[in-house]
């Protein structure tokens, strides 16, 4: 009996989740090197696009017109390229799309500095956002199928959100740099290049990538994310996290530009990036024992609280003191978010899953940078923060009223998951 006892101690301690033992996973590196890579020009586009646009049109509410564009196309098209990215191998899809992406935000970047007409520029806007490779849900789906049901999948869901927000550290600063010090158009072409070389030793990575579902009986049970229930209140609550990005950004820019200090931009936003950045470090440290949809509804009413305080900051102090908060409260609902599509999605599903979501971000920061873009104009530099405290105050009101759908239940797992899963287990 003590030997038994032993043992089991033992191999709980071996098998805790944890970032070291997340690292070591076989084969984890072939596809993290380059997936950083393929990933941080993605931080650099909307910002990019503002920058370049408003240096050419004067105008903060086109900069934020033609940046909403590329976000809604990206919405629009990015749960299409994760299905293709299932049912036909990540490569078929990655190739096309980045030489597509350099092609057109080259050619966002030659209309906007020949003073093109705004439908010229919206043109151009739509293959931009549309093309955008969906690097983060194509390492999430890697990670899946390297870890499948160990407990690390929650760790490797935070580690991907510290990846993520370390690039969005990174980039704002990269891009603000390049388009103050070398020049307005360098941010947008240097994003395109990146793409370019990044998604392309991405897709090199043949080895690591979820195995194509092209037999028919893997077409038969595959059924489209969205039909999942909880994965559309993931997604009304991504939008409202894509209203802080995009509200962040052009206010930050506005703000900055508003005290004569348009080079605290990036600083500001890497204060409110760094903040995210830390939170989803903690968060995979944690061994939860609090349900995640619990975790979503606290961490999401945090988030609502502190976004609805930004629009009352009058100092670059004070502004950086609410974004490192507000930053902090959005990694763990990121983080909670992924994990339950983890449970509630099909694997042969999971890609586009998360590629909705993605996309849901990307919608959410559109239409915020186009309302925070109009409220700049027209009203005082910070307005546009307003448009944070909207959007998560609203998702959080749908949340609340529809928190019971994150639960799968016995029945719901089973057909989400398809024949030959395990049946279903409780959640802590």
């Amino acid at each position: 009996m003590a030997s038994t006892v032993t043992t089991s101690k033992d191999s709980s301690a071996a098998s805790r989740p944890g970032y070291g033992r997340l690292l070591r996973t076989r084969g984890a590196w072939t596809f993290l090197l380059p997936g950083f890579a393929a990933r941080q020009p993605f931080a650099m586009l909307t910002l990019s696009i503002v920058l370049l646009v408003q240096h050419t049109t004067g105008s903060y509410g086109a900069a934020g017109a033609v940046a909403a564009v590329t976000g809604v196309s990206m919405a629009l098209f990015a749960p299409y390229s994760g299905r293709l990215a299932d049912r036909h191998g990540q490569r078929a899809v990655l190739v096309p799309g980045v030489l597509v992406h350099t092609a057109a935000g080259g050619t966002l970047t030659a209309l906007a500095l020949a003073d093109a007409p705004l439908w010229a520029l919206f043109a151009a806007a739509v293959p931009t956002g549309a093309s955008v490779p969906q690097i983060g849900p194509m390492v999430r789906a890697r990670w899946g199928v390297r870890l499948k049901d160990s407990p690390l999948l929650t760790t490797a869901a935070a580690f991907e959100s510290v990846t993520d927000e370390f690039t969005f550290v990174v980039g704002p600063l990269l891009a603000t740099a390049l388009c103050t010090a070398v020049d307005p158009a360098a941010g947008l072409l240097t994003e395109a290049g990146l793409t370019l070389v990044g998604g392309l030793l991405f897709a090199a990575q043949k080895g690591t990538q979820p195995e194509a579902g092209r037999t028919g009986h893997a077409r038969a049970e595959h059924a489209s994310a969205l039909r999942v229930p909880g994965v559309r209140v993931l997604i009304v609550t991504f939008l409202g996290i894509g209203s802080v990005f995009g509200g962040m950004q052009v206010s930050l820019a506005a703000f900055t530009e508003s005290i004569g200090e348009p080079g605290l931009n990036g600083v500001l936003y890497g204060v409110f990036a760094a903040g995210n950045m830390l939170s989803g470090i903690a968060c995979g440290a944690i061994a939860w024992k609090t349900a995640p949809q619990r975790r979503l509804v606290l961490g999401y009413t945090a988030l609502a609280l502190t976004a609805s305080a930004l629009w009352t900051a009058h100092s670059a102090l004070l502004l950086a003191g609410l974004g490192l908060l507000v930053g902090m409260c959005i990694a763990p609902a990121l983080i909670t978010g992924y994990t339950l599509v983890e449970d509630l999605v099909p694997a042969g599903a999971r890609t586009e899953a998360f590629t909705w979501l993605t996309g849901a971000v990307a919608l959410g920061q559109a239409a915020a940078v186009t309302a925070a873009g109009q409220l700049e104009d027209r009203l005082w530099g910070g307005a546009g923060f307003l448009v944070p405290m909207a959007g998560t105050v609203l998702a959080l009101v749908t949340l609340l009223a529809l928190r019971s759908r994150l639960s799968a239940g016995p029945r719901g797992r089973t057909a989400a998951r398809g024949v030959g899963h395990r049946e279903s287990v409780a959640v802590d």
